[in-house]
């Protein structure tokens, strides 16, 4: 999953019109970040933006698929692979990349189920 020099500062670069963003190292690629917010994957020079029920069809109609992370695992993460026409247009790629902000902000703000102790308590 390495990912380049040069491809990152690409991506970098194309994101321009979103902001302040910024690219940090994991798992052999990289994470987007907006805000400290992840929205994005960097694998083996793929762009990868996350993806929720308001954004799949976009990448689906485009004939992209989910990120799989290993080869020999069916493990699908939420992430869809950025069409090469939408990495090539500054404009677009801002578009796309705010709606997979408002799906890591949706997967991020949901409030979490607090677990009942037995005797009815909540903790």
């Amino acid at each position: 999953m390495a990912i380049s020099e040069s491809y990152k500062e690409y991506v970098v670069d194309q994101l321009e019109k979103l902001g302040n963003v910024s690219v940090k190292k994991m798992f052999g690629g990289a994470g987007i970040y907006y805000d400290g917010l992840i929205f994005g994957l960097l694998a083996d020079d793929v762009l990868y933006f996350k993806v929720d029920d308001s954004n799949r069809s976009d990448y689906e109609q485009a004939g992209m698929e989910p990120f799989q992370p290993f080869d020999d695992k069916p493990m699908l993460m939420p992430y869809y692979e950025v069409p090469i026409e939408i990495l090539e247009g500054k404009e677009l790629l801002a578009d796309w990349a705010r709606k997979a902000l408002v799906a890591s902000r949706t997967k991020h703000s949901k409030p979490k189920k607090r677990r009942q102790a037995k005797s009815g308590q909540l903790f």
